[in-house]
């Protein structure tokens, strides 16, 4: 998958508004931006979803730029994955979106 840097303006919009699409992932985000950075297991517990579906999820906004992970050990030596809500503002104006279109790749990744 390409790396955020190398991306267009267009294919960024597209993933972080796919990931948006979501009431999970939706969740997701509120929930780190209110509560601060959790790591999965605690995330998974506070949304009511199970840890291999918050992966998914996580990864997907990941993906898009909305979140970023750092693991961590813990005092009894666990490894922790923490996430936290990347810093974005999304402006979905006409102009934003023509300008954005007119970046996109001709076969965009999802």
């Amino acid at each position: 998958m390409k790396r955020e840097t190398e991306r267009s303006e267009g294919d960024r919009m597209l993933l972080m508004l796919a990931a948006l699409a979501n009431p999970h992932r939706l969740r997701i985000l509120a929930a780190l931006a209110t509560g601060g950075r959790n790591y999965v297991s605690q995330l998974a517990r506070e949304i009511g979803i199970s840890r291999p579906l918050l992966h998914l999820h996580l990864q997907k906004l990941e993906d898009a730029g909305l979140v970023v992970s750092q693991m961590e050990l813990s005092s009894d030596g666990k490894a922790l994955n923490y996430f936290d809500v990347s810093p974005f503002d999304v402006a979905l104006t006409p102009a934003a979106i023509a300008a954005a279109a007119s970046s996109l790749t001709t076969n965009p990744e999802p």
